[in-house]
């Protein structure tokens, strides 16, 4: 008989209390407008297929199978799959913890690499696994999960620090209803349609979901319908009319007058008012 012992060394480990908020398998199927957005807590994106761009207000990155992106509270952002090759991603939005570079003052994007990819995306499927199935202990595996996702994290790449923060304490529920919202804002969406998915009665939802974000849950899908619009009205060369319909507005006149109010133009004066920016900075 023959064995191999191996006693267990003791590291100092930071504390880390990172709590999982939602967790989210996504394919681009071409049905939705990529725009830059925001999220009071950190989102860990884990690329599991295809290959396409993460773009911030300041930098893109290519990105492919295998890439994992922190991204940290209220940093615009947006994903775009290159033709071809659809973008397959987990998404977990986590609260509890930020990362930063060490001697950096604040957190920042981060692209890491792993050697074995495969154990990265094992960790994801089993939380995906267990908040679906949603059975006896799930919150608690969910939990040493993402204390293991993390740990690799920081184990690879060495010089992140883990920053505990807060963000309010963002309940699931308003978590849930904000990630609808922006994967949904295109779609016919009513306040009844927000307390059947998350369970709450209108009165707890709308105070709650105000709370944590500073806006009603219609005041911010009107936001995110506007801000779909914008990048529109920037990049393509679709009608107001198209545009509305394609962003969640029941009619132009309704668009026109919700785009006025927000931005104090027309969304015409706003698209003719960006194609002059253009054509002056081409011409430096």
């Amino acid at each position: 008989m023959s064995h191999r012992h191996y006693p267990i060394k003791e590291n100092e480990i930071p504390e880390i209390q990172p709590r999982l908020l939602s967790i989210t398998l996504s394919r681009d199927e071409k049905d939705w407008t990529s725009v830059l957005h925001t999220h009071a807590f950190t989102e860990i994106f884990f690329v599991i297929n295809g290959e396409g761009r993460f773009v911030f207000q300041q930098e893109i990155r290519t990105i492919r199978a295998g890439d994992l992106i922190l991204v940290p509270p209220y940093l615009d952002h947006t994903e775009q799959s290159l033709p071809g090759r659809p973008l397959e991603y987990y998404v977990l939005g986590i609260d509890g913890i930020a990362f930063q570079k060490e001697g950096a003052t604040s957190s920042a994007q981060i692209f890491c690499n792993f050697s074995d990819p495969h154990l990265i995306e094992e960790l994801f499927d089993q939380m995906y696994y267990e908040v679906k199935a949603n059975g006896y202990g799930s919150e608690l595996i969910c939990r040493h999960l993402l204390e293991i996702l993390v740990l690799r994290i920081l184990r690879t790449s060495r010089e992140l620090i883990p920053v505990p923060i807060s963000t309010a304490r963002m309940t699931k529920e308003c978590a849930r209803i904000k990630e609808y919202l922006d994967a949904h804002y295109a779609e016919h969406i009513t306040l009844d349609t927000l307390t059947d998915l998350a369970h709450m009665n209108k009165y707890y939802l709308a105070h709650s979901f105000t709370r944590y974000t500073g806006f009603s849950p219609i005041q911010y899908l009107n936001r995110r319908r506007l801000e779909a619009a914008c990048q529109l009205l920037c990049d393509t060369d679709l009608s107001v009319s198209d545009i509305a319909g394609s962003t969640g507005f029941s009619s132009q006149s309704y668009f026109t007058q919700a785009f006025r109010k927000f931005y104090g133009t027309t969304p015409i004066k706003y698209r003719q008012a960006h194609e002059a920016k253009q054509v002056r900075s081409h011409t430096r």
